[in-house]
């Protein structure tokens, strides 16, 4: 079957983006992503060559979109600041596009993403943000597992619905982001006195 006229490999990403942020990303098909062009499904195999090509073609549109985000939220900023804009506009992104954030959560074959933009660019915030702590590798891995897992766990949590408290879920955000920071300077200080002793 010839290519349908229109089709491309980003437009299929980007409506199937679309179709995440609405339906759900585990409810994303190749047939629902057809239905939307009016198409069979055949025709998306001239441009994808199946789901999971498609969801890793997702995956790289979605971590392109959140490190552009970031990018302007810790633009000229450091420390604290940095770290506040770093979180705000991960968050955000999970609060506006949830489809599209799980998407970013899916197992992929490190050398099939290794030299994408997406990643490398994010890594680049990230390491730039703990550089500003102070931190390098080993250390710098584990800061990145902690920010990820609070930033990860508050915000899809928070898009579930998960927060029934009356307590604002604003007053804990920046409460935990405070608790982030001082953990981030007391790592800088304890690594430092390590290195004295």
């Amino acid at each position: 079957m010839s290519p349908r006229v229109g089709l491309t490999a980003e437009r299929i990403t980007t409506a199937a983006a679309e179709l995440a942020d609405e339906i759900g990303f585990d409810k994303v098909t190749l047939s629902a992503v057809a239905k939307r062009f009016g198409v069979k499904d055949p025709s998306l195999y001239s441009h994808v060559r199946n789901l999971h090509d498609l969801r890793v073609r997702m995956a790289l549109l979605a971590s392109a979109e959140m490190a552009d985000r970031i990018a302007l939220g810790v633009a000229g900023r450091s420390g604290r600041a940095a770290l506040i804009g770093f979180a705000t506009a991960y968050r955000g992104y999970v609060l506006e596009h949830p489809g599209r954030y799980a998407a970013t959560q899916i197992r992929m074959d490190p050398a099939e993403v290794a030299d994408e933009p997406a990643f490398l660019r994010t890594i680049e915030l990230t390491s730039a943000l703990l550089r500003g702590y102070g931190l390098e590798e080993p250390e710098a891995t584990d800061a990145v597992r902690l920010l990820r897992s609070t930033f990860h766990g508050f915000a899809t949590l928070e898009a579930a619905g998960g927060f029934a408290h009356s307590r604002p879920t604003e007053t804990s955000w920046e409460h935990i982001l405070d608790a982030l920071h001082g953990t981030l300077e007391q790592w800088r200080k304890t690594k430092e006195e390590n290195t004295i002793q």
